[in-house]
């Protein structure tokens, strides 16, 4: 009987210690993650989730109706792309470097620059800007409201035929659910296996929350970002103002919002203009090329890694890729 009482408790932790994910009023969270704060007026539903990621791929939304939200935002890229910069209509071609939508309900404020707010308001963004969507909320209410499947789909999430009001909403409860965190890193850390990271990892870990790089001071919390605006030191002089677009600013000259470090293994090239091509690019851009800018974090400096440091530090970041959410059927068309 002991034996069997011995089993029977074995089988039972290796069944906690597979739980990765749980549910919390029809949204997943990985283990050790805070729930995704919602405005009141829109909540997760499930009908409101399937209008949204109608939308996202809907290349209506775009004056020529060529773009669509997936364009750039693919998901087997972590929602972001391969590319430096990307095409908008009209094949125009883009300012800034896709970021990765992994995780974006976390932020309390949209763009480089942090101008907005809410999810909600951020959906505008893209469909008025010239090199993007090139369009407005007005046009594509009058343009999808003679669609009946997309009446019928509003009417079930919202109560209303589509129009900008249920767009909108829609579009950000789909993305809200795009929650990453079931990388070795976090089965590591939160699920409490041990076999997930390597010697190699480990050693890359102390690297990243040590004393000398302190990465983790700006790339901090279970999103791996402090959400702040830095200038990390990429050049002397700035084509693209960052923050100092939405302040008029000096001192916020080529600061930009701390990007999340999550899948960064698959979301190159880097940086906000995606100048860096490589991870090896990025750690070689801290170790020995941080310009000396007048607005640069005094938390950077020359680190002058090893050759070992930056090998260690690299495995670090690639256990922060999670395969499940980039292959997760769910959210592909």
């Amino acid at each position: 009987m002991l034996s069997l009482a011995i089993i029977i408790v074995a089988q039972a932790c290796q069944k906690t210690k597979s739980v990765s994910m749980e549910e919390s009023e029809g949204i997943l969270y990985p283990i050790g993650f805070p729930h995704v704060p919602s405005p009141k007026d829109n909540q997760y539903t499930k009908n409101r989730w399937l209008l949204g990621k109608k939308l996202f791929y809907e290349e209506a939304l775009s004056i020529d109706s060529t773009v669509s939200c997936s364009s750039c935002h693919l998901p087997e890229y972590a929602f972001a792309d391969n590319k430096k910069t990307n095409k908008g209509v009209f094949d125009k071609d883009g300012t800034r470097n896709t970021p990765s939508l992994a995780n974006i309900g976390y932020h309390p404020y949209l763009t480089r620059e942090g101008g907005v707010p809410t999810l909600e308001m951020h959906v505008l963004v893209p469909i008025q800007e010239h090199n993007e969507f090139g369009f407005n909320i007005l046009g594509i209410e009058e343009r999808l409201n003679t669609d009946s499947t997309y009446n019928s789909l509003c009417q079930k999430a919202y109560g209303r035929n589509l129009d900008y009001y249920s767009l909108v909403r829609a579009l950000s409860v789909f993305e809200r659910t795009m929650i990453s965190g079931n990388s070795p890193y976090d089965k590591y850390t939160f699920q409490k296996d041990a076999s997930q990271l390597d010697a190699s990892a480990l050693r890359g870990k102390n690297i990243f929350f040590g004393s000398k790089a302190k990465c983790s001071q700006c790339h901090g919390g279970f999103n791996f970002t402090n959400y702040t605006f830095q200038n990390n030191g990429l050049y002397d002089s700035y084509k693209d103002a960052g923050r100092k677009r939405l302040t008029g600013l000096d001192s916020d000259l080529g600061k930009f919002k701390v990007p999340s470090l999550r899948n960064i293994e698959i979301t190159a090239p880097y940086m906000h203009d995606g100048s860096l091509n490589t991870l090896d690019e990025v750690i070689e851009h801290y170790s020995n090329g941080v310009k000396s800018h007048s607005n640069k974090s005094p938390l950077l400096q020359h680190l002058n890694f090893s050759d070992q440091e930056k090998e260690d530090l690299k495995t670090f970041l690639l256990s922060l890729t999670d395969q499940e959410f980039i292959n997760n059927k769910e959210f592909k068309k």
